[in-house]
């Protein structure tokens, strides 16, 4: 089927793509009108496309466009002062139901084209159903109507991640936490981003030891990763990164890592409370767990050969040997 080979393509090839045909209930949501809608919003909201790109799978039922633009005027002096990043609007569409449309403003670093993508600026995924293909055209409109206010955001967080120290044990606990946690990661990625650490195919106008290193070389792997998947990929990562790194930029890492775990002293300890641990009332609205007594502890663990190979893969990583 080819979907396995994602590929740089033109806008012919994916205009010129068949059409799906899923029934009644489908709705096409056709690349050719993803295109052109695409850049006539962009033109007459005063933007200047500066380049295009298209990847798709060998036969285009998956297609990503990315347009790296600019405004032709601003009154934003945040916007009209940078330098490093410039603005992208993006979008991803299917014929064979493997992925909704979805489209995003982001930034991209200019020296690479490594993208950027906030969740707030990717809210809408659209199924192929009803009035989808109208749907998709206004929220087209929406996002370039909304791209400065976004693309500000992609430069604040930018300037908070150089601010943010992060040093190389750090940056390989995440690593393996974007692998085997957040499923962000696949294992050529992960080779990736090893190299890319010890020796950056870039200069990213910042030290090695900060979150926006680290955010390059993760971002620079995810290029690599299909045109289903990449949208959603650099959106989940970006607000992985802030939230873990930016909310509380004067604390390290480890210093967040620590703290979300309660050190208990034995001196505080009273004794005549022990026996209500083994009946605590908890809420189970709040938790999703389920609550034994201390000596009553089952044990349900289910090994499979996937996971021993994601335990083998994070301990080679950190080992040095991928």
């Amino acid at each position: 089927m080819g979907y396995n080979k994602p590929k740089e393509t033109t806008r012919w090839h994916l205009e010129n793509a068949p059409l799906p045909n899923h029934g009644k209930s489908y709705t096409v949501i056709s690349h050719k009108t993803v295109i052109e809608s695409t850049m006539k919003l962009l033109s007459d909201s005063g933007f200047v496309i500066q380049k295009s790109h298209y990847r798709s799978s060998m036969n285009a039922n998956v297609a990503q466009g990315i347009y790296y633009i600019y405004p032709t005027s601003t009154t934003n002096d945040i916007i009209s002062t940078e330098n490093e990043l410039g603005m992208m609007f993006a979008w991803t569409n299917s014929y064979d139901k493997s992925t909704r449309f979805q489209c995003a403003v982001g930034g991209y670093v200019k020296v690479c084209f490594n993208g950027m993508i906030a969740g707030d600026m990717m809210n809408y995924k659209r199924k192929h159903t009803g009035s989808a293909d109208h749907d998709a055209k206004m929220q087209l409109s929406n996002q370039i109507k909304n791209a400065e206010k976004y693309y500000t955001r992609i430069i604040q967080d930018r300037n908070l991640m150089k601010s943010v120290a992060l040093n190389s044990k750090e940056q390989a606990e995440l690593v393996g936490r974007l692998f085997i946690e957040e499923k962000i990661l696949d294992t050529t990625q992960l080779s990736c981003i090893k190299n890319e650490m010890h020796k950056p195919t870039y200069q990213y106008d910042t030290t090695p030891d900060t979150v926006w290193s680290f955010y390059n070389h993760v971002t620079y792997a995810l290029k690599k990763a299909h045109p289903r998947d990449w949208l959603n990929d650099s959106q989940q990562f970006h607000d992985f990164i802030t939230a873990l790194c930016l909310n509380n930029p004067q604390s390290g890492i480890e210093e967040e890592i620590v703290s979300n775990y309660d050190v208990i002293n034995p001196a505080d300890v009273n004794l005549d409370d022990v026996n209500s641990w083994h009946n605590p009332t908890v809420n189970t609205d709040d938790f999703d767990l389920d609550i034994t007594y201390a000596n009553e502890i089952d044990i349900d663990v289910d090994v499979t050969s996937d996971t021993v190979t994601e335990i083998q893969v994070k301990d080679q990583f950190y080992r040095g040997n991928l």
